[in-house]
């Protein structure tokens, strides 16, 4: 029998995914002992209004053909066909279904690790699942406010046998700024894919 692939998830909306997003999964596909990682693109929530984020099957066909020359990282659409709207607990419920010989893993950054205790079940997941943490430049908060943080529930993942936390690349290039930038007619080419910037180029997209 096969050993089983180690896969960490990176969830995101990648709309649309640039070169921070490929650098964080290619690190941690390269520097932790993942076999490969999946990039799980986040369908849109037909109860939320939200203009700027494009429809699934283009965030999707950008990622696919953002990875196209990375071997060890690969799309998933995993979301979009389950129930909305969708917790993490239920995709990790469903991938260990669908695919029982892979050992499945999370991605997440600094800033998400933070808040993971507001999560739908994350004494489950933290219980079954492994979660691989990349760095975030911290937003600036007050003294008052960093006091009345300490030894609340945020603090308690700390050490927690169940989580790494890889030193990898500290990327702050958002999507946010990368739309911003594309309606205010930037260069930004550098910041994407090559074939995803002229994806978007071609489709005009973010430019309105």
């Amino acid at each position: 029998m096969s050993t089983p692939k180690k896969i960490g998830l990176y969830f995101g909306t990648f709309n649309p995914i640039h070169v921070g997003h490929l650098t964080i999964a290619n690190y941690m596909v390269e520097y932790s002992d993942l076999d490969e990682v999946w990039m799980v693109v986040t369908p849109h929530n037909p109860h939320k209004k939200k203009k700027t984020l494009l429809d699934n099957h283009h965030r999707l066909a950008m990622v696919r053909i953002a990875l196209e020359d990375y071997s060890k990282i690969k799309a998933s659409n995993i979301e979009f066909d389950l129930p909305q709207p969708n917790y993490t607990v239920n995709t990790l419920a469903y991938l260990e279904e669908k695919y029982p010989d892979q050992h499945f893993c999370l991605i997440m950054g600094e800033d998400n690790l933070k808040s993971f205790h507001r999560w739908k079940n994350f004494d489950v997941i933290l219980d079954r699942y492994s979660i691989y943490v990349y760095p975030r430049i911290s937003p600036r908060v007050s003294p008052e406010a960093l006091a009345e943080a300490q030894g609340k529930r945020e603090h308690q993942f700390e050490g927690h046998p169940k989580i790494t936390k890889v030193d990898a690349p500290i990327m702050e290039l958002s999507s946010t700024f990368i739309r911003k930038a594309i309606k205010e007619k930037k260069n930004i080419r550098p910041m994407l894919p090559q074939n995803v910037w002229e994806y978007l180029d071609e489709m005009n997209f973010y430019k309105a």
